[in-house]
């Protein structure tokens, strides 16, 4: 039975970091647009609804041809965000695209839906690369970098932006024990609408990353491991870069 995807893009115009990041422009274009037109190309996403506090992204994703929701600045995650723009609607499977991965790929995307469907223990899945270790890079001691630890399974153990596992010895370039952790999710209906039912948990407050409330409720999220997932914008430093990428 083939089941209905939905692709939320969260899209939250006030970033500590980046205010207005959505409407920062990656060669000519505004970043949301470069999102939403990735996802679009994905053959297993029925809908795609960007989900705003602002009506300047508003008003720039209808005018491109995307469906817009206004939902309330002070929902605690993007997670909570995407759940009140389609708490209404009948499908099978949301996905939690963020906003700020411009070079998202829609084969990824596809993997990630792909894997919940054929996983029945699991609740939600993401995604995941291999860290970058090398000279003048360090991701795993990066905090912008968050980092997720799994089992045999592939089932994800703990997120954190510091260094997981902990060790007192120094972690050999060789070992693969972290992964970096690529913030895009699908969710099963019935567990995304107890996540977003349940508070925030101290767990997440103390590491500021909402998957953490999923791992408390007892969720198991698959982790689909990728080479490259592109290039998530956190600074405006990192726009720079991708705009150089693009046009080089």
């Amino acid at each position: 039975m083939s089941k209905k995807v939905i692709a939320v893009i969260p899209a939250r115009y006030g970033s500590t970091r980046f205010p207005g990041k959505p409407l920062a422009k990656i060669n000519h274009k505004e970043m949301i647009l470069w999102v939403a037109e990735a996802v679009r190309k994905s053959d297993l996403v029925s809908e795609i609804i960007i989900a705003t506090d602002h009506q300047g992204i508003y008003d720039l994703v209808t005018k491109n041809h995307f469906t817009a929701v206004m939902t309330d600045p002070n929902l605690p995650s993007g997670t909570d965000r995407m759940w009140a723009a389609i708490r209404k609607e009948s499908f099978d499977i949301a996905v939690n695209v963020q906003g700020d991965e411009p070079l998202l790929k829609h084969a990824h995307l596809e993997l990630l839906i792909k894997s919940l469907i054929e996983d029945s223990e699991c609740e939600m899945s993401t995604l995941a690369q291999p860290l970058v270790m090398s000279a003048g890079t360090n991701e795993l001691e990066n905090l912008n970098s968050v980092k997720v630890i799994v089992n045999q399974k592939n089932h994800a153990i703990y997120f954190s932006r510091f260094a997981i596992p902990y060790s007192r010895v120094e972690h050999s370039k060789g070992s693969q024990l972290a992964y970096k952790h690529i913030g895009l999710y699908a969710y099963k209906k019935e567990f995304l609408e107890r996540f977003c039912s349940t508070p925030v948990c101290e767990l997440e407050k103390a590491e500021s990353l909402e998957q953490l409330r999923a791992l408390y409720l007892g969720a198991k999220i698959k982790v689909v491991k990728v080479s490259d997932a592109g290039w998530g914008v956190d600074t405006p430093e990192d726009l720079i870069k991708i705009d150089k990428l693009l046009n080089s």
